[in-house]
Formats: C-alpha cells, structure tokens, sequence
C-alpha cells in the first residue's frame, strides 16, 4: 500500500479549488511519491474499469463535537483518482486533507480513503439557516460523485430541568403520575428514572410505565412504591439530575366488622347494650385518614323482670255441707306469676269439718271418707261462672254495637279518644305510630297508585257512607297506601266510579271483592321512555325531552364509514336496584345502547339526581347493571380511577364512559345532615260531586324525570298544576313528613272532617323513588256560586326544612291560569347530529387541542385548562387518554348543553395566556363557514 500526503502551492489559505487544479496537485502528489517511496511507486496506470463511477465505500457521519475536541469525518471511495471535502458549499483547502490510496486485490481498482478535522471554533463562526455539514466529492475517469451530506453539531445539555417531578401522596392502588421534562440539549437526552438512587426498569414491572412523554406512570399504587424519585436525563455530554419528588402511598383506615351486641347489662328492668368495632381492616397507614364515625354503638334494651305468683286472701268458709265439712279457696293473682316467675306454693283449697267431728256417714267419722260429692260440688260452679262470661260478653257486644251505629253520622266506625279532641297527628307528631293496632279509618289517604287517585277523588270516599267500610292495620298504613291486607265490605248501591279513565269498574258487591281488589294490583303501567338517534363519524347528541337525561357522542367517536343506532330509555316501572342498607337510589335507571358498540373515544352520559351534594354528608356511588341483572358499583365520585369519569354537578351527574349499559347513581348517607332535594307541587280538579274539589299534593325526588312522570298522570285525570313547584330540602335525620292546609276560608269551603293535616314516615319519603308519593284532601264548597279558591299548603319535615304553596285558582277551567310546566329549554329536539350538535366549532376545537395537548414548560396545558374548568379531581384519567384537552372539551359539552356559554371558556383560555381568541366574538357567518369547511373536509 502507498501513501501520499497531497502538497500543493498557491493561495495559502484559499477555500476555492477547481476540480482540475485538484487533479494537477494529484499528479504531482503521485510523481513526488514516486522518487520518495522506497522504490515502492506505483504503477503508472492503475487499472480502471472504463465507464464506472466512483462508488463511496464509506460516507461521512453526522458528528457532534463535545466541548473543544475537534472531530474527523471519513471518506472512502473506488475508483477514485481524487477526493476532496466540500463544507457549506465551500472547497475544503487541499493542506487539510489526509489522504491515503490503496488498491483493491479482488477488483484491482484503486480505493482513495480521505479525512479532514472539524474544529469547534469552525463551527461556530458559521452562520448560515442550517446545521454546519460537510460532503465528499469522488472524481474518477468518468466523472465525478457525491457522498452525502454529514451535518456537525455542537454537542451540549443545559442544567436546569424544564420540569421537575413532584412529590404526591395517593391513596393505596391510586394512580401515580409524575412528569418530567429534561433539559434542552443536542443530541437530545435521554431519560431514566431512578427511585431511592436505583434504577426503574420497567420491563420487569408491568405496573410501571416509562414511556409516555419520559413520565413516570405507577397504574396501581402500592405501599412499596413510597419513596424518593428522580429524574435522570443523559447524553453524550453530560448528566443532569432532577430535584426528588417524595411519593407516599396511604392507606385509609377501615372498620372491621360490629361484634355481637353484648348481653344487656341489667338482669331485669330497663338497661343497654353496646357492640364495638375497630380501625384495622385496614388500619391507617402513611398518614391516611382513621376511620369515621363511631366504634362503639349502644342501644336501650328492657328485659322482663320475672314476678313470683302470691296468693290473695283465702275466702269465707263455705256453709256446711251434708257430709258435714266446710270449704275455702284461694287464688293466686295478687300477683300472678309472669315472666317466668314462680307459682304459689301451697293448697289452694282448704276444707275441714264443721261439727269438731260429731258427724258421723255410714257409721264412720266423717274425716275417714272419700268425699266424692265435694268434687262434683266444684265442677258445678266452674260451668256456672263460664256462663255468666258468656252472656257478659254478649252484652258487651251489642252495646259496642249500639254505640258504632249511633257514630255512623261522623263517617268512623271506631274513633280513639285523642281523634275527638283534634286530630291525633298533631299530638305527637315525632311518635312513630303503632302499627301493631287495629283500627277501622276513613279519614285522608295518601296513594301511591294512579288508579288509588281516582278512587280516593271519589266522593263516597270522603263522604263517609255506612255502607262501605276500609278496615286496615292501622290509621297511618292507610295514609301512606301501603297496607299489607284489606276488607272491604258494601251493600249494593248504584253509585259507580268515575267515568273518562281507562279502566273501568262496576259496583261493588260483597261477592265480587275479590276479583276487584286483584284489579287493583294488576294495572298496567308505563315502563319505560325512549329515544333513538342514528350518529355516524361527526358524533351528535342525543336528549330525553324534559327528563335532563342526555348522550353525547364525541366527533371521531365511531369510526367512519360506520353508522349505529343508538338508543337511550328511562325505567320508570319498579326499580330493579334494591338498595342495600342505608343506601338510597338518587337518580332513574338509564339505559343506552346497543351493549355491544365500541366507541374510539369516551362518550358523556348526563344523568339527573336528587341529593344536595356535600362529600361531608354523601357517599355516592356509580352502579352498572349487568348482563345477569345484578347490580355492580363501577366507581365512587370521589375515587380515583381510569376506567371512567363522574363530575357531579348540583342537579346531574357528568359521566365520561366507553362502554353503553344500565347505569344509576346511589348514595349512601354519612351524617344525619345528608339531604335529599324533592319537588312538591298541588293539583287540583273538580270531583264527581259538583260541590267538592279535590287537592293532590306530591313530594316527589328533584329530578326532571320523576316531575315529568307526575304532570302526565294529572293531564290524564284533568288535573291542573295550581302554584310553581318548590324545592324542599328533605333531611336524612328519621323525622317524618307532615302536609297540611291551612286558611280555608270560612263560610266558603270546608274541609272533611280529620283530614287537614296528614303524616308520612320518614322512610316512606326517603326512599320514595318507586311511585311518585301523594296525598289527597277533598274540600266541599257550601254553595255552587262559590268559584274562587285560596288556602295554603304547608310542606314541612319535623325537625327540618318547610315550604309553602300559596293556592289561589278559579276552580271553573275556562278562568284558570295555566302554569307551564317545564321551562322552554326541556323542548329540544331528541337527537342532534354533526357540528350543530356542539357549541364549539370543530375549528377551533382542533386549535384548542392542539396548543394544550403540548406539554409547556411553564405548565399552561390540559391539566390548567381542566382547572380552569372546575376538574381538579382524578385527572390521571385526562393522562391516560390519547388527547386529554379533547376529552375535557367533551365534558364542558355535555355541561353545557343547555346555556352553551362559550364566554366562559373563552374567559378561562385568555386567564391561561395560551390563547388569545375570543370565543363569543365568533360571528354566525364564521361558524357557518367552519362548519362548511369541516363537512367539505369529512366528504359532507
């Protein structure tokens, strides 16, 4: 092999050669080489095969230089004649190039390998719109060749991270995420993440992730996962360390199970019981909360006392019998025993003679014989005193009768002292009623029934009438319309029910009462309210008209080219959740579909409910219904978690899911302050009795749904909506509910008799999402001429919250004022598909994505623009989506759906300072404009 250092004379530090004076420096090279090289010349021709190219067995390499060290750039090629370097354009000056010829035995043409350094200083006096490159150039005897071009760079890394992780505390299997953004540098660096100074590999660990944006992503958190993280960032220059971010995983403190209630804690009379629990399933650690709420829980418990029998006093002696003997008795019930207590000890009959012995049977002393006769004495006077009961309580009977018959005028049958004196209710109104107790009322009832409606607005109800009786377990069953059995009695009458309802009934007769009462029990019902849409690739909305229930399907959602029709439906039929416990059903059971959809892209579920939202005082939970009709919790409000989003508003719920089913929302009271919202509203219509008027009051749950429910069943009996609905905020403390009305005027209505204030358990009202829950007063004008009326409706919880209704309403219809019902923003149309579906145009939605989709050094991406949108909970669910701004949108979307008051999100980007465009200020040319475009780009 020769070498040959290329020499040449000339212009010294001149940057421009041709290539021919290239080739003379070449020739003069090679003949120097020649006299100098031990004898070793090369030939004078080199072989070369005619018509070839100079191929570049090498190129050169981009390169970095790190810190002052030059670097060198290679470059071979065959055949070559001469090589020589050309940087930014220029000639590389021939003294610095070293070059070196071979010759290649297999092809025997000649290979030229050539190197120049690169400074730093070089590079960095170049000034130029790109990198500082460098390319080779190959001649041969038929041209030439290009190799390409390397670029040389710089090499460097700052020291100041853009982002630093943070330190975090989450709740055991939360979700970890710290960010990590490394300082700027070329090349750029590379991150690893170390935790107490080892090193994360996350192939070992399938629970951590690395890759996304070099942020570190724990899916379920752990309690081995608290420690010290940093970020380490690296490249051919330098390391850098992040500052250590602090992660500590806490475990809440949980109850473990009450223990058996201890035996009560006296032997008799009346003492207490108490169970207890502790903090350790599981116990608190890291700093996690201790459990709430009591450990220990104490009850009043009565044990019987036994009481021993005692005997009265004996009883005269009886007169002398023939058998010459004398008897007494006694008994013993001064006291009898009870409870368990013991029996007289002793004889309760005492007989001796009554002549000293003097008399004599059968010639034997009266003391040696059997008295046989005396025992036949006895059972005597057994049948004689159970006869005297009998006619006793015959004579009882017929009084009682005598006295019902005589009460028959007030339309009660059986009247208890207190019911003479003013209506019982009021007495002690926090008194829980006695169930156990039979009595016979035909005082105000409260249905739960439609049909039960229409009975009780007949006037042989509240006319009380001897001839038709309802006897029930008790006075308060019968107000709230749950009696578990009833009889009831009649004599045949011409009266009938009243006429223009669907289902029609005949006269009762004692003979047919049972084939009406399962009439009763067999109405039909609504079940249900749907709507249907079909929603393609532009995604759309679908609404429930004035229910507040709705279905947003994202733009991009369902892929393209496919169409599905979607569905949504109300249950309005018997709840399928049973709640369990304390836990009461806040919302209706809505349904959307088809089950087996795959949505791209987390479609929003709007669901109504009824609690007045304090995470103080509720426990919410999510429930999905599954494919075998049970009921599953998907998430609480207040967890975190990945799978799904809830955003609870005052009066609906936000969800964010990717798969269509049942869903409804639970809660579950924590404190005694927990509230539930309901609605109550009075209606009222004219009876079948022209001179009565009847008034309906509901409590019903606040939700759109359960009102629309009730409006339907009173436009069905001609009923009439007589004040604004109002709110009352209806404690979870056990204090019932109390309706009454008041200021009747005088000498116009009167009210029927023990029906002006009515009473329902607590339980009945906490848990009435079944059936919409109403009662019922009838008023009797005095006079047909009568035509106005006025009164007051008061709504109160014992211990709680009360509402007024202020009744003032012509009862003729043509002189009625019509309340609207719902407001004029319930009538949209069911479905909306394509850009009109949205508030915000698809154009500037892209623009919004994209700015925040990107990390920002000062951190003004999506988790400020979710801030700035009130989502400060359980954002690692925005990180795990492939936009998370998008998603964020989506939600503003579905909250928005109503007021779309696109001046606050336009107020929450200009406070972020990313975005300066005014979204109000879009005129309806432009949006008219972004949505032509946006079809025209999607093939519209």
């Amino acid at each position: 092999m020769g070498r040959a250092a290329a020499t040449g004379g000339g212009g010294g530090g001149a940057r421009r050669w041709l290539p021919w004076l290239g080739l003379c420096f070449w020739a003069a090279g090679a003949a120097a080489a020649r006299g100098t090289d031990n004898g070793e010349a090369l030939p004078e021709s080199i072989p070369s095969a005619p018509g070839t190219l100079p191929h570049f067995i090498e190129e050169p390499d981009d390169a970095y230089i790190i810190k002052s060290n030059p670097i060198a750039l290679r470059c071979k090629a065959r055949p070559a004649m001469q090589i020589f370097f050309k940087c930014n354009g220029e000639w590389v000056h021939q003294n610095e190039h070293v070059s070196e010829e071979s010759l290649d035995k297999s092809s025997g043409l000649k290979v030229r390998e050539v190197f120049i350094n690169v400074t730093r200083q070089q590079v960095e006096d170049f000034h130029g719109p790109e990198d500082y490159w460098c390319q080779c150039v190959a001649w041969s005897h038929l041209g030439t060749s290009k190799s390409r071009k390397a670029s040389v760079r710089i090499a460097y890394l700052r020291k100041n991270f853009e982002q630093d992780p943070q330190g975090r505390e989450v709740p055991i299997e939360g979700m970890i995420v710290l960010h990590c953004r490394p300082p700027e540098g070329v090349p750029a660096a590379e991150v690893e993440w170390l935790k107490n100074e080892e090193p994360i590999d996350s192939e070992q660990d399938e629970n951590i992730d690395t890759r996304a944006d070099h942020n570190l992503i724990i899916r379920q958190a752990r309690l081995s996962d608290s420690g010290n993280y940093t970020c380490m960032a690296a490249n051919i220059v330098a390391k850098r360390r992040s500052l250590s971010a602090t992660v500590v995983v806490y475990v809440n403190g949980g109850w473990s199970s009450w223990t058996e209630w201890s035996a009560c804690n006296v032997r008799c009379g009346r003492g207490w019981q108490k169970r207890s629990r502790t903090c350790t399933n599981p116990a608190p650690l890291n700093g996690g909360a201790f459990c709430e709420g009591m450990s220990v829980q104490k009850i009043t418990c009565t044990s019987l006392c036994p009481v021993d029998g005692s005997w009265e006093v004996w009883s005269e002696w009886s007169v002398c019998s023939p058998e010459c003997e004398h008897l007494r008795i006694r008994e013993c019930t001064a006291p009898p025993p009870r409870n368990g207590g013991k029996f007289c000890e002793g004889l309760s009959q005492e007989s001796e003679n009554c002549t000293d012995g003097l008399c004599i049977l059968d010639k034997k002393p009266l003391h040696e014989i059997k008295p046989q006769s005396i025992e036949n004495a006895s059972d005597i006077a057994l049948y004689s005193g159970l006869g005297a009961a009998v006619v006793a309580v015959a004579v009882l009977v017929i009084g009682v009768t005598l006295y019902r018959r005589s009460q028959s005028d007030y339309g009660v049958d059986v009247i208890d002292s207190s019911a003479l004196t003013g209506n019982s209710l009021l007495l002690n109104s926090a008194m829980q009623p006695d169930l156990t107790v039979s009595r016979t009322y035909s005082g105000p009832i409260c249905l739960q029934d439609p049909l039960d409606k229409e009975l009780m607005t007949e006037s042989s109800l509240f006319n009380p009438l001897s001839d038709i009786k309802v006897k029930v377990q008790s006075s308060f069953m019968v107000s709230l319309g749950v009696s578990e059995r009833a009889e009831y009695h009649g004599k045949n009458h011409s009266r009938t029910f009243p006429h223009g309802n669907n289902h029609s009934f005949s006269t009762m007769h004692p003979r047919n009462k049972t084939p009406y009462i399962q009439n009763l029990s067999s109405l039909p019902t609504r079940t249900e309210l749907r709507t249907t849409g079909v929603f393609g690739h532009l995604g759309g909305r679908l609404v429930m008209p004035n229910t507040g229930v709705s279905l947003l399907i994202p733009h991009g959602a369902i892929p393209e080219e496919n169409s599905w029709e979607i569905y949504m439906s109300i249950n309005q039929g018997e709840p399928s959740l049973q709640s369990d416990g304390s836990e009461v059903l806040l919302s209706p059971e809505v349904t959307c579909g088809p089950p087996d959809m795959i949505v791209t892209t987390p479609f929003a579920l709007t669901i109504p409910h009824c609690a007045d939202v304090s995470s103080e005082h509720w426990n919410i939970h999510l429930k999905k219904r599954t494919q075998q009709g049970k009921w599953e919790e998907v998430m609480s409000v207040e967890d975190e978690s990945t799978s799904c989003y809830c955003l609870l508003d005052p009066f609906a719920c936000h969800v964010l899911l990717d798969s269509f089913g049942t869903y409804a929302l639970t809660g579950e009271p924590i404190t005694d302050c927990a509230v539930k919202q309901l609605k109550v509203a009075v209606f009222g219509c004219m009876s079948c009795n022209s001179l009565d008027y009847n008034l309906r009051v509901y409590c019903v749950d606040n939700t759109p749904c359960a009102f629309q429910e009730v409006v339907s069943d009173e436009r069905h009996q001609g009923g009439q909506l007589l004040e604004e609905p109002k709110l009352l905020h209806f404690k979870g403390n056990t204090f019932s509910l109390q309706i009454s009305v008041l200021d009747i005027p005088p000498f116009l209505w009167r009210i029927k008799p023990f029906t002006a204030c009515q009473e329902v358990p607590f339980s009945r009202v906490w848990c009435s999402n079944r059936q919409p829950l109403h009662c019922a007063f009838s008023l009797e004008r005095y006079t047909p001429t009568t035509t106005q009326l006025s009164c007051k409706i008061c709504i109160r919880q014992l211990k709680g919250h009360e509402q007024i209704l202020q009744v003032q309403t012509s009862i003729l219809e043509n002189e009625r004022e019509t309340i609207t019902f719902f407001t004029q923003e319930d009538s949209t149309f069911p479905a909306q598909t394509g850009p009109k579906a949205f508030k915000i145009p698809y154009s500037i939605r892209q623009r919004i994505c994209a700015t925040f989709d990107t990390p920002n050094a000062k951190g003004k991406d999506w988790q400020m623009l979710a801030q700035k949108n009130s989502i400060n909970r359980n954002l690692s669910y925005f990180a795990t989506q492939s936009s998370p701004s998008a998603v964020i949108l989506n939600l503003w979307e579905a909250r928005h759906q109503h007021d779309g008051d696109l001046d606050s999100l336009a107020c929450a980007l200009e406070e972020i300072g990313r975005t300066h465009m005014k979204l109000s200020n879009i005129s309806e040319s432009q949006l008219d404009e972004a949505d032509f475009n946006y079809s025209r780009q999607n093939g519209l």
